[in-house]
């Protein structure tokens, strides 16, 4: 592969030692470390989970049940920072009356690498915890290691089809079909509730609703279609953290329509007396 704005002849490093690898395998899943282009300073890979059928694991936001992914890269070597990317998920019933927000089949999350020095040799550790599950949900780690190499990995494009399946960052009321058109307030209930009204193309269009930080749990919008592909979402202001007031707060909405998705962060609007 050709590299960009960097030529790192010689660069590799011996072979892993015995605890290091690439791959992985716990109860319903395997989990693979892979690498693709080399940039300057920044390096693509990914981490792909394949699932047994049947198996599923979580998204970012969980949904009601469920445990959210999370990476730990400490013990790299000669790595400044990874930013895992989230490819748009699905709703799925949880087996407990609720809903949770996932993936099923497989799914590969993109991550860029920053590199301290390009120059240098690298490795790249990983300690993935996730939860994966059947009838029963398991929480499972995996601790995953890659040399990065001066031609990069082979797997440039998977980890660029994975990368275009992320929803794409959009503004309010902007684009066509999926497009996030207006946020609104109903303070005629209690607790009061987010009106969220899209355009999609796909009748199976679905949107998810992110408070700005892991302490907001707000509950899976609820869908009503209207004509001309257009639908409302209906969100209760619930799960909001205590003494928080949530007027002026961030909301990150994700917009699935299909192929394509969209990112929205509107903020919550301040009720009028």
């Amino acid at each position: 592969m050709g590299l960009a704005a960097l030529s790192l002849s010689g660069l590799w490093l011996a072979a892993p030692a015995a605890d290091a690898q690439a791959l992985s395998r716990v109860p319903g899943a395997e989990v693979e470390l892979i690498a693709g282009t080399v940039s300057g300073a920044h390096v693509d890979a990914g981490i792909e989970v394949r699932l047994a059928p049947g198996w599923k694991t979580y998204w970012r936001y969980p949904g009601d049940s469920g445990v959210p992914p999370a990476l730990s890269f400490e013990g790299s070597q000669n790595v400044a920072g990874v930013t895992i990317a989230w490819p748009a998920p699905k709703r799925f019933a949880d087996g407990g009356g609720g809903f949770a927000i996932g993936y099923k089949g497989a799914v590969l999350f993109p991550l860029k690498v920053e590199l301290a020095d390009p120059a240098q040799p690298a490795r790249l550790r990983i300690a993935f915890d996730f939860a994966v599950c059947e009838a029963l949900c398991m929480p499972a780690k995996v601790d995953l290691s890659l040399v990065i190499d001066a031609a990069g990995g082979a797997d440039a494009a998977r980890i660029a089809a994975a990368r275009a399946t992320v929803p794409a960052p959009q503004a309010l009321g902007a684009g066509d079909a999926p497009s996030v058109r207006s946020m609104a307030i109903d303070t005629t209930t209690l607790p009061r509730r987010l009106v969220i009204e899209v355009k999609a193309a796909s009748p199976k269009a679905d949107l998810f609703a992110e408070g700005p930080d892991a302490h907001w749990a707000l509950p899976l919008p609820q869908k009503t279609a209207l004509p001309d592909g257009a639908a409302r979402f209906v969100v209760p202001l619930e799960g909001v953290p205590s003494g928080v007031d949530p007027a002026g707060a961030l909301i990150t909405l994700t917009l699935v329509d299909g192929a394509k998705a969209i990112t929205t962060t509107v903020p919550v609007p301040v009720p009028v007396p």
